[in-house]
């Protein structure tokens, strides 16, 4: 029994300790508005005050011909200065509309992407018949140089001809001539096998340079395909990227 008194006692001391810091918070927020409500009071007095001094002067302006005359000369002057700030602030606005008007033309005046593509496979169509035009010169001038060694050599077989023709009878009467006949021989088959050899020697480096060609080509033609693949690829991403970025807009 006593302890059940003894809660009920500590039971009334919480709810009356509840209610006076209640009392108190609300005592305090009473303070607090009764502060702010002199503030305000006072606030409104000053205003008050300042705007009853306006309407005292301009009633006193107006009353006076003078006061008048100077209040509409503050008022021109005030129209003046405002308009020639508008003016200032239409000049400006204009010169940056026009810097606005030359950027945009600046930027346009570069070529987009998909004009960078078009250029680019335009030069690569070019290069590419510019290439085999070459191509073409060179195995033309390299066939007019074969036609005229081939040319050099048959008007130097006619000469040692005609010059054998010419001296066979004579050399084969004696033996000192058919001796020098047999030399004669010997030095022009000599001179033949060295020319077949420089011949030989010609081939050999022109196949090597063929075959470097060719590698190379081989490359080149690995490369085209692999910027072909890339720049497929880039196009890919590209009308992707603007399709996302279209439907985000």
């Amino acid at each position: 029994m006593l302890e059940r008194v003894n809660d009920e006692k500590n039971g009334d001391k919480e709810d009356i300790s509840t209610s006076v810091q209640e009392l108190v918070a609300l005592l305090k927020t009473l303070k607090d508005l009764e502060k702010q409500e002199v503030e305000y009071q006072s606030s409104c007095e000053v205003q008050y005050s300042g705007l009853q001094a306006e309407i005292t002067a301009l009633e006193q302006d107006i009353a006076d011909e003078t006061s008048g005359t100077n209040l509409v000369e503050r008022v021109d002057r005030s129209i003046s200065d405002s308009e020639e700030k508008l003016y200032l602030a239409k000049m400006e606005l204009a010169s940056v509309l026009r810097e606005v008007v030359s950027l945009k033309r600046k930027i346009d005046s570069f070529p987009v992407q998909s004009e960078l593509i078009q250029y680019e496979r335009r030069f690569s169509d070019l290069n590419a018949l510019i290439q085999e035009k070459h191509r073409q010169t060179r195995n033309c001038y390299a066939t007019y140089n074969a036609l005229l060694e081939i040319k050099e050599l048959m008007l130097k077989e006619i000469s040692l001809l005609n010059s054998i023709n010419s001296q066979f009878r004579d050399a084969i009467a004696s033996p000192a001539g058919q001796m020098k006949l047999i030399d004669s021989m010997e030095g022009i088959l000599k001179g033949t096998q060295q020319r077949l050899r420089k011949a030989e020697l010609d081939i050999q480096k022109e196949q090597k340079s063929c075959d470097a060609i060719k590698e190379r080509y081989a490359a080149a033609v690995s490369k085209q395909r692999q910027f072909h693949s890339l720049l497929k690829t880039f196009q890919d991403k590209d009308t992707d990227y603007g399709e996302l970025r279209h439907s985000s807009l």
